[in-house]
């Protein structure tokens, strides 16, 4: 990721010194999200300022997966998951909140919720059993 396009008004733009990182790269971080739905819920940020994943080049996206796969590597070491979830929310119509792409990595358990067959296909309730 070459030039580091920043938003002064972003949250993901401007992350406070004392925040804790995961681990990073020279064009993204990865930092715990402030509002995890599991033990060891993780985001991980192009530190370049686009809000959509689509609009990155090859190259930048790669950089994100490979930023992804050394995450997996240290939350599986720290909490042990069942599995993993991951996933990217694209526009406000997908449920994107904070307008700067982000990565969620969200490690599952055995017994954390009643039947997770159809994982992300929850997205939409009902949807999700087939």
């Amino acid at each position: 990721m070459t030039s580091i396009k920043t938003d002064k008004e972003c949250p993901f733009c401007s992350i406070a010194e004392d925040r804790e990182v995961i681990c990073e790269s020279a064009g993204a971080l990865a930092i715990p999200d402030h509002y995890p739905i599991s033990p060891g819920h993780t985001l991980i940020i192009p530190r370049k300022h686009i809000p959509d994943y689509f609009e990155f080049t090859g190259a930048e996206q790669q950089e994100l997966w490979q930023l992804v796969n050394r995450c997996k590597a240290i939350l599986t070491e720290r909490y042990h998951p069942d599995g993993f979830n991951v996933g990217i929310n694209v526009g406000p119509a997908a449920g994107q909140t904070i307008l700067h792409a982000h990565i969620h990595l969200i490690p599952r358990y055995m017994g954390d919720v009643e039947n997770p067959r159809g994982g992300i296909r929850h997205t939409i309730p009902g949807k999700g059993y087939y």
